[in-house]
């Protein structure tokens, strides 16, 4: 029985060293967002996609206490938008909007340089 015991405080003891040395030096989380967000639309200025992406950044802005920036990028079907969405870092800094056209008709009809899976933030949270 009291071997039990020791096995189980040897055993509690080194979760906790774990535990501890595993928090030093660990920076403290970045807040998000600490920078401006970049919404891509993948349509020239003016239509549809532009107008809601600038209704959506109002209240973003508002929420996030943040800078949204609009960036139309046209052209391709809405590829070259979506590419760009892709290839950015994974850190939640570039969304994108648009329709299926862009984020599955494309890639199911052409072959592209990238990854659409990889075209969202890694928390998948929706804004």
């Amino acid at each position: 029985m009291r071997r039990i015991k020791r096995s189980q405080r040897a055993c509690a003891i080194g979760i906790a060293l774990a535990a501890i040395l595993g928090s030093i030096g660990s920076a403290p989380a970045e807040v998000y967002p600490s920078r401006p967000i970049t919404m891509i639309v993948p349509y020239p200025a003016g239509g549809l996609f532009d107008a809601l992406a600038r209704i959506l950044a109002e209240p973003m802005r508002a929420a996030l206490a943040q800078t949204v920036v609009i960036e139309n990028v046209g052209g391709a079907g809405g590829s070259i938008a979506v590419g760009r969405v892709a290839r950015a870092a994974p850190d939640g800094y570039t969304v994108a909007i648009g329709s299926a056209d862009q984020f599955v008709v494309n890639a199911a009809i052409y072959a592209l340089p990238y990854d659409v899976s990889s075209a969202r933030p890694p928390s998948q949270r929706q804004i």
